[in-house]
């Protein structure tokens, strides 16, 4: 995978090296897979603030994954490696 060094807008990001996710796949992920994410920004249901320093961010997608995996005798095989911004490494 290869890195991405990041400009030295900070101290903090003066010597950062990321990933960069452009070669883990070029194809848009399965559509059935995707599910809608709501962002909440701290507030409840009646639509107030609750948790304070909450919200902006890009909106996100939630994507399914079957970490069960329970199916004897089917053959399971890889098709792509997908980034998945819920998840860390």
């Amino acid at each position: 995978m290869p890195l991405k060094n990041l400009k030295p807008m900070t101290p903090g990001t003066r010597n950062a090296v990321r990933p960069s996710f452009e070669e883990i796949t070029t194809t848009k992920p399965e559509r059935s897979l995707l599910e809608h994410l709501p962002n909440h920004a701290g507030r409840n249901n009646r639509g107030r603030i609750t948790s304070r320093h909450r919200g902006g961010g890009n909106k996100q997608m939630y994507r399914k994954i079957d970490f069960k995996r329970i199916k004897d005798g089917v053959p399971g095989r890889v098709r792509s490696i997908e980034y998945d911004p819920n998840r860390t490494t």
